[in-house]
């Protein structure tokens, strides 16, 4: 059995719920496991000693993941690098088999090449569209990367693009992971 942190960040909660249902399989399958936002965890503090494997989690927006993931991430490198970890990234763009993985998604690459922590697994998952429940701005902003992309554009639109199955072979597949 192994203790696992299940860390996250989400701006709009599909993260958030990707990192639940990880959290939900590595418990049904005989382990304990704990689920924190970065937030949260940054505030509150973690006794690090408790877990034996650490999954990160966090949205791709406008090309970038938050500033706050990226500083803590890396103020507890030494702590990370110690124990088996795994990063997963959400965005829309790995809808598409080619960007889907961490090499092929533009955005995770780049995160796992410049970033002083290096996880040492690495996941990409398809986000959601959610036109109807984002603000004006990001849905005229996605609405055209979307055009780009030739994605859907409707204002209307809600698309789950995610593969839910692969979400819980992922944190069985992590749960083989070691430090």
């Amino acid at each position: 059995m192994k203790s696992v942190l299940v860390l996250y960040h989400s701006n709009s909660g599909h993260t958030a719920r990707i990192a639940r249902r990880i959290w939900e399989t590595v418990i049904a399958e005989g382990n304990q496991a704990d689920l924190m936002c970065v937030m949260e965890a940054d505030r509150e503090g973690l006794d690090w000693n408790k877990y034996d494997l650490v999954i990160v989690g966090a949205p791709v927006f406008y090309g970038k993941f938050s500033r706050q993931l990226v500083a803590f991430v890396n103020r507890y490198k030494s702590v990370l690098d110690a124990k088996a970890t795994s990063f997963f990234s959400v965005s829309v763009v790995a809808r598409t088999p080619a960007k889907c993985t961490p090499e092929g998604n533009v955005y995770t690459r780049k995160f796992l090449q410049g970033n002083p922590w290096k996880p040492k697994d690495a996941h990409c998952f398809a986000g959601k569209v959610d036109y109807p429940n984002w603000g004006w701005l990001d849905t005229k902003m996605i609405q055209m990367i979307m055009k780009m992309t030739k994605g859907p554009t409707e204002p209307t639109a809600i698309i789950d693009y995610t593969d839910w199955k692969d979400v819980e072979d992922y944190a069985r597949h992590c749960l083989t992971l070691e430090a």
